[in-house]
């Protein structure tokens, strides 16, 4: 259940309630929606009674143009207004997973409008029939993980591998990644995995006596290895992809041990991590213990906090957690902090009390929980101007995504597939999606 559903959560926009999602500087703006942010930045505040009647002044005319054809999507990550304002309008949220299936099982959606990150809109791309449109409000909505990942850092890496261990190793990409690794998994006879079934999908390879190349997190990995059981010491991270920018030659001095640990090892990590989750350190953990609360926390966190916390698990695992905890329950939940945020106006309802791991009112500890800063490049001047500018027919091609599309999150110059490379390309990345399912769904 998404985390701020207004149908089952019972949470409402109320009059008095500023909308607090960052107002983005004017020149982040594309050309064309310049005029809605500078109507939206004009706002005498950001009550909902100020900002819906002019959100619907765009939205609700687009909605009336396309009928049942327009689908709105976000993810659950995302800044709880936009959440709720894409809810409020009818659209879906979801979990990564959840949404790269919407195009496919809603094949009457023609135009479908993402507000989340890139690799996001682009999966539901892979997935959707030839007669729907999947469109981003933001190109530059990014994932600081699958930045660390393009592809062009992270195949000359995984060509080095497999010259070396040839039909030997497989690649698992996490569903994080842009549809190009989602590719190499599948050529390479992987497959894509989730936080939640990241396990069974490595299990899978290994059983088959495979070397596994994990992309991109490190810290899923490492989180993988353990719940596996797996011998530390066969299990390599390679350097961090900032040095270099993925310009990684492999040789004694750029890994760890050498050749011998790569040929030792049963996992190959790329160095990648999420900016959120690794805020998070054992001291944080121990704070709330301490104090009563029980921790839990998402495996993008780095492995020797997973070591302490009392759980960890997907974001599904983790709201899951929220809606079954017992009245008078406390928790302390690490990952991203929009969804922690929503997870606390449910808990005050069920008289649940939530922290984020690491807002701790200590001046010692020098942290807080923060949010998903490249998520909420996606806003209300976002939405309204997608919505309206599709509907006059002049939304701008820098917003159409398509399968095997790759966008540079600062410049938002992109990157296009031709034709048929696009069609070899969802190829692959079908495969891996559709072996993912065949792992995880066997009997």
């Amino acid at each position: 259940m998404p985390p701020t559903s207004l149908q089952s959560s019972g949470i409402v926009l109320q009059p008095e309630l500023p909308i607090c999602q960052t107002d983005l500087p004017l020149d982040w703006y594309q050309a064309e929606f310049k005029p809605y942010a500078e109507e939206y930045l004009a706002l005498p505040d950001r009550k909902p009674s100020t900002v819906l009647p002019w959100l619907d002044s765009y939205v609700k005319p687009a909605q009336t143009h396309f009928g049942d054809a327009l689908m709105l999507v976000a993810h659950f990550y995302m800044g709880g207004e936009i959440v709720k304002l894409v809810e409020r309008y009818g659209g879906s949220v979801a979990d990564s997973y959840q949404l790269a299936l919407q195009a496919a099982r809603h094949p009457e959606k023609k135009v479908i409008v993402e507000s989340a990150v890139h690799f996001m809109a682009e999966a539901i791309a892979i997935l959707a029939h030839a007669d729907q449109q999947v469109w981003i409000t933001n190109p530059k909505a990014g994932c600081t993980m699958e930045m660390l990942a393009k592809d062009w850092m992270v195949l000359p890496t995984a060509e080095q591998l497999i010259e070396r261990y040839g039909d030997e190793l497989v690649v698992v990409a996490y569903m994080n990644t842009g549809g190009r690794l989602k590719a190499l998994a599948g050529r390479t006879g992987g497959a894509v995995c989730t936080s939640s079934n990241a396990h069974k999908v490595v299990k899978w390879a290994l059983d088959r006596k495979k070397k596994v190349f994990f992309v991109p997190d490190q810290h899923l990995g490492r989180n993988t290895a353990r719940k596996l059981g797996l011998d530390p010491t066969r299990v390599v991270a390679l350097p961090d992809p900032q040095i270099g920018r993925g310009a990684l030659k492999l040789d004694e001095r750029s890994v760890a041990g050498g050749f011998a640990a790569l040929d030792r090892a049963q996992m190959i990590l790329w160095g990648a991590f999420c900016g959120v989750h690794t805020v998070f350190e054992p001291r944080h953990v121990q704070y709330w213990k301490d104090r009563g609360y029980t921790v839990l926390v998402h495996p993008e966190s780095k492995v020797e906090v997973v070591e302490v916390a009392d759980g960890e698990g997907s974001t599904n695992f983790l709201w899951d957690a929220v809606m079954k905890a017992p009245r008078g329950a406390k928790l302390a939940i690490g990952t991203e902090g929009h969804f922690v945020r929503n997870a606390r106006e449910q808990g005050k309802q069920r008289g649940v009390e939530i922290v984020h791991l690491a807002d701790i009112p200590d001046p010692a500890y020098r942290s807080m929980g923060c949010g998903c800063a490249t998520m909420s490049r996606n806003d209300p001047p976002h939405l309204a101007g997608m919505l309206d500018l599709l509907r006059k027919g002049v939304a701008p091609d820098a917003n159409r995504v398509l399968a095997g599309d790759m966008v540079d999150e600062t410049t938002g110059v992109r990157d296009r597939l031709d034709e048929s490379d696009r069609a070899a390309m969802i190829a692959d990345a079908r495969a891996s999606l559709e072996r993912m399912i065949a792992i995880t769904e066997a009997k």
